[in-house]
């Protein structure tokens, strides 16, 4: 039997998506696109998930689209039409940001080794990035004459600011997981030994937070990068309108004032 293209594993509100094509340093193809996406959705339906992990199998976390697949492999035949990237954009990498910066959880990316292309902006489309102190991020769009994509165009200048997003988009060099961290395009950077715990402990710990909050919060930074102080203030008031009037905003004051730990349950 053939292993999943993505495996699927829980611990307690924590499910855990896992790219599985280790051989190919899970660099993606159609296949893998539509298990993911079928993963994601799931994870977004069960109201038992409160927070999801990306991660990898493997020697690295993903090199970006897997050049070999027919949906984008030129054919090299004299007179041969060229691939249409700009429809597998729209059909696949497009749904797939989409789907992840809408997730009603945290997505949190764990990334060891090469996160790659595709693969480099796959994770900085999570909420936060926790990378091993010997991965490494590279935007390889420009080595084979290529923009970057998968949000990469839009990600890049909100983290890190127009200037270095353009120095890492033109140069394609390779990032260190350190220094990624030290220009705030991920949120951390630990020892490789220390990734998976790290990570752990950092999805249960935002499993036991209140959702609504969370996901409006990673909404209302996004937003706001285009808009002025006023809407921006408009637009905070209308939300603290919304989660105010959530039983999750209840239990945390009552909390708060008995000195015990909140038990959040909205989603």
């Amino acid at each position: 039997m053939n292993e999943a293209l993505v495996r699927t594993t829980q611990s307690g509100a924590v499910r855990t998506l896992q790219l599985n094509r280790p051989e190919s340093l899970n660099s993606f193809t159609s296949q893998l696109h539509a298990a993911l996406m079928a993963e994601l959705d799931a994870a977004a339906a069960d109201s038992a998930v409160r927070c999801v992990v990306l991660g990898a199998a493997g020697r690295a976390f993903c090199a970006g689209q897997d050049l070999s697949d027919p949906l984008v492999a030129p054919d090299f035949t004299p007179g041969a039409a060229p691939k249409d990237l700009g429809h597998v954009i729209e059909s696949l990498y497009a749904p797939l940001v989409l789907r992840i910066r809408s997730m009603p959880v945290p997505v949190i990316a764990e990334v060891h080794g090469v996160a790659a292309g595709a693969g480099a902006n796959l994770a900085l489309a999570c909420d936060l990035v926790v990378a091993g102190r010997s991965a490494s991020f590279i935007q390889a769009f420009t080595k084979i004459g290529l923009v970057p994509d998968t949000g990469g165009t839009w990600l890049l200048p909100r983290l890190v600011g127009q200037a270095r997003a353009l120095g890492l988009a033109l140069l394609g060099d390779k990032l260190l997981a350190a220094e990624a961290a030290q220009m705030g395009l991920i949120w951390k950077c630990v020892e490789d030994d220390e990734l998976s715990l790290t990570v752990e402990g950092l999805a249960q710990r935002l499993a036991a937070m209140p959702l609504r909050a969370l996901v409006a919060t990673r909404k209302a930074l996004a937003e706001a990068q285009s808009l002025d102080l006023p809407d921006a203030l408009a637009r905070e008031a209308a939300l603290q309108r919304e989660l105010g009037a959530a039983a999750d905003y209840r239990e945390g004051v009552e909390a708060f004032r008995a000195k015990r730990l909140p038990q959040f349950n909205d989603r």
